[in-house]
């Protein structure tokens, strides 16, 4: 099948969770477990996250109402849905907008490491930190969980989606999702390599609220019936949270299990 795409195409971790602090306090006190009350699905962004997510829903906003995301699809995760709210309400999206909750872009699941810190995992799970160690992040599955692998399969039929539904003339799509859904997306996009990918990642964590964003090149021939393909304009731009003031913060996500 040939893939069609979208004008533009911005993916957005969300802002700032309570997770993301919690886990913070976990690991400097050097404890086994975050501390965290809700499921993951219901942690929600801190105050810092509200005020990242604000400053990108203005940075939006300050675009031409012809520029703006003509689609939004968020993780259904309350952190990536209170970001996207953010934008609605500052009025950074197109008055026809369309918003999709796509459950294929929640959180990589963690399954038996929910909630541990990287000490927390070797003192409970010692088998799964030298299975993860010996497998490498990419492929390790934690009983009742995902790999990046599984991520990537669900997030394949994402894409078909963009290329049969959100491909016309003037389409854009804002996905607000979670790190692993950042760097998977990409490696996807862009046809890269595990060795590719995780380098990316070793380099540093997707911040919050931080924008990846791909044009549409146009087709080079009358015979390229494709319509193109996405090119890559900026990953991890920071620029609409400094110019707001709010401070950027890039730490793994809630669980700390290596992602």
């Amino acid at each position: 099948m040939t893939k069609r795409w979208p004008e533009r195409l911005w993916i957005v971790r969300h802002g700032q969770s309570a997770g993301n602090v919690a886990r913070d306090a976990a690991t400097a006190a050097g404890v086994a477990v975050i501390d965290i009350a809700e499921r993951d699905v219901d942690v929600p962004l801190s105050a810092l996250g509200e005020e990242q997510a604000e400053a990108l829903g203005r940075w939006f906003a300050s675009m031409p109402v012809d520029r703006r995301p003509t689609t939004v699809l968020s993780s259904p995760y309350r952190r990536a849905l209170q970001t996207t709210e953010a934008v609605t309400v500052a009025d950074g999206l197109h008055p026809d907008v369309c918003i999709e909750v796509d459950e294929r872009l929640r959180e990589k699941e963690f399954g038996i490491l929910d909630r541990l810190t990287r000490e927390g995992i070797r003192q409970r799970f010692p088998d799964q930190a030298e299975a993860r160690d010996r497998t490498g992040k990419f492929y390790h599955r934690p009983p009742g969980g995902e790999s990046w692998c599984d991520v990537i399969l669900r997030l394949r039929s994402v894409l078909d989606t963009l290329s049969l539904h959100h491909s016309e003339p003037g389409s854009r799509v804002l996905i607000v999702a979670h790190q692993v859904i950042v760097l998977c997306l990409r490696y996807l996009l862009e046809g890269m390599t595990e060795q590719e990918i995780l380098a990316i990642d070793h380099a540093g964590d997707v911040a919050n609220c931080g924008v990846t964003e791909y044009a549409l090149e146009p087709a080079h021939t009358p015979h390229d019936d494709n319509g193109g393909k996405l090119r890559l304009v900026t990953y991890n731009f920071v620029a609409p949270l400094e110019k707001a003031g709010a401070p950027v913060t890039a730490r793994p996500d809630v669980p700390a299990a290596p992602r």
